[in-house]
């Protein structure tokens, strides 16, 4: 919590106004009985006119007095919470921005979204009504007790006995139900992890006549949810009977034993008037603590979800001897006994890698399923740190360089193609910083998509649906190399993207990418594609099996060899 809270400190004066506020509102309900006391006692019981208008006067201005500061306070606890909800979602968006792909691989994305939305929410309506009234409350109860032996230190006695017990029981209830609310926290988690999964996969899940399975399976989180978020407001709100009860047993002997002193003529009525108002005051300041302890409960294990996302320890930053401007330069990569695990496992997936490529030089690697290939890729912009070995970009260390100017020179185009929401030239344009139209056009031309666009209604200004869902696979392929050409790269990779592009169109893209002079590295599973590199490099089960050209391999590559025969038969030439 204290990590979250910590974002308070640039609102210290409206939260110091509030609370100023909050006192004086607190001060006033606090007189108001004591004057009560006096109006009765003076003007009442004397039948005096002029006691009781100017005692109630005087009420009636600190009444209107409190009415102001609660407005300006609402205003300021309002600003303050909003302000300070603000900065946590950008801190949050900030830190999860600096993760590196194993800092991901701890959180799903339900529960970052969760973390964005009810927790954030959570936060800043605690903190709202912490400034607004969570304060006041046991300021009330202390207040109530101090001016209650003020009026008669014998009726206040019962005080003593029970608010302190109440506290007690109330502070026990706070730490139980936090536990209980960070538990609730998780079913939303899974109910949101749910909901993310059906929407992505509804075209699936309709395709293969899933909805009653993917009902059943939402039903199952949904009702857990409601179960455990039933189970925990169930044991917060058994709390509020009780605290009545106990308050409702004081009040009770107040009237009893103040009915004995007036009797007596040991107190007076006023007295007993302004000890049962302060009772009330007090009884109704802890019955709210039913609402306290559920509102600081909920936040406690927010601020704990949050506080662990804003403390977790990138793994994946610029080394010490990184030089700020340093920039690759001509594009030449070697790896030199490369080895990588991933780190939820033990076991290496790349194992002593080791080749070069030249500047402007084209490398396709082909390999199984499972081979490796793509995360022998993300090692080049360091989206992953290599677990032995090296690479070295221009003959320098990869972590010589800064992130930003090392991820500047290269253009990475996934497997799988992410469009953003938003016009076909956004996405485009999304590659480069301040991209201008020309840059926009010439990126398509390259990409062999500008035609295709200037088909559609609007053109470049043609709406993307949710992840491109009115584009076609092969669109999406070309728009998201064109994003990756418009930065004129130094080192292009295309992880398997060319996989929806039929053999005209993909060999007029790889002829666009060769004018560019730019080192290319190309994961491919199509011989056809591979046959127009440079050289050929062959990996399988995390090892480099063979590189070289498509004879030499044919030549001495059985597995790539078998792998031309699996696409072309064995009586394609030099097969056998």
């Amino acid at each position: 919590m204290k990590t979250v809270f910590s974002h308070l400190k640039p609102y210290k004066l409206p939260i110091g106004i509030a609370y100023s506020l909050t006192l004086i509102e607190l001060a006033t309900e606090l007189l108001l009985p004591f004057f009560l006391g006096k109006m009765i006692n003076q003007g009442v019981v004397h039948k005096d006119m002029d006691s009781i208008i100017m005692w109630g006067s005087i009420m009636i201005g600190l009444a209107f007095t409190a009415f102001l500061a609660g407005i300006i306070n609402s205003f300021f606890a309002s600003h303050t919470s909003l302000s300070f909800s603000y900065d946590i979602r950008k801190k949050l968006f900030e830190k999860i921005q600096s993760f590196s792909f194993a800092n991901l691989n701890q959180y799903p994305t339900s529960a970052l979204v969760t973390r964005f939305t009810n927790d954030v929410r959570q936060l800043q309506n605690t903190l709202f009504m912490g400034l607004r009234i969570m304060t006041k409350a046991p300021l009330i109860v202390l207040g109530g007790v101090i001016m209650a032996f003020v009026v008669n230190v014998e009726l206040a006695l019962i005080f003593l006995v029970t608010v302190p017990l109440l506290i007690t029981f109330l502070l026990w209830v706070l730490k139980k139900a936090s536990g209980m609310f960070e538990r609730v926290q998780k079913r939303v988690d899974s109910v949101n992890r749910v909901m993310q999964e059906n929407l992505a996969g509804m075209r699936l899940i309709k395709a293969f006549l899933r909805r009653n399975h993917e009902e059943n399976r939402f039903t199952k989180e949904n009702r857990d949810l409601a179960n455990q978020t039933r189970t925990t407001f169930r044991f917060v709100e058994a709390s509020m009977p009780i605290l009545l009860f106990v308050m409702n047993l004081s009040l009770i002997f107040i009237l009893w034993f103040g009915n004995s002193q007036v009797l007596a003529g040991q107190s007076s009525v006023g007295d007993i008037v302004a000890i049962v108002n302060y009772a009330l005051r007090v009884s109704m300041a802890i019955s709210m603590f039913t609402f306290i302890t559920l509102a600081f409960s909920r936040a406690k294990a927010s601020a704990g979800r949050i506080g662990d996302v804003l403390q977790v320890d990138v793994d994946l930053a610029d080394h010490t001897d990184a030089v700020e401007t340093a920039a690759i330069s001509n594009g030449k990569i070697e790896f030199d006994h490369v080895a990588f695990s991933y780190p939820s496992l033990k076991e290496s997936v790349l194992h002593e890698i080791s080749f070069t490529v030249n500047a402007g030089e084209r490398l396709a690697i082909i390999g199984a399923t499972g081979s490796g290939k793509t995360s022998l890729f993300q090692l080049v912009p360091r989206l992953y740190d290599v677990t032995d070995g090296s690479i070295a970009i221009d003959n320098k260390p990869i972590t010589s360089y800064t992130l930003e100017h090392l991820r500047r020179g290269i253009g990475y185009v996934p497997q799988n193609p992410l469009l953003f929401s938003g016009t076909i030239f956004d996405n485009i344009a999304w590659g480069k910083e301040h991209a201008s139209y020309r840059d926009v056009e010439q990126a398509a031309k390259d990409a062999q998509i500008h035609e295709t666009i200037m088909e559609l209604p609007d053109q470049y200004e043609t709406r993307v649906g949710q992840k491109g869902v009115n584009l076609s696979g092969g669109q999406k392929q070309r728009i998201s190399i064109a994003r990756a050409l418009i930065r004129r790269p130094k080192i292009l990779m295309l992880d398997d993207s060319t996989s929806a592009l039929d053999l005209a169109t993909e060999s007029r893209l790889l002829e666009a990418i060769k004018q560019d002079h730019c080192t290319t590295l190309m994961i491919t599973q199509k011989i056809s594609t591979a046959m127009d590199a440079d050289r050929i490099l062959v990996i399988d089960n995390g090892s480099v099996l063979a590189i070289g050209t498509h004879d030499e391999l044919l030549s001495h590559s059985k597995l790539y060899k078998d792998i031309v025969e699996s696409q072309f038969g064995k009586e394609y030439p030099h097969a056998n």
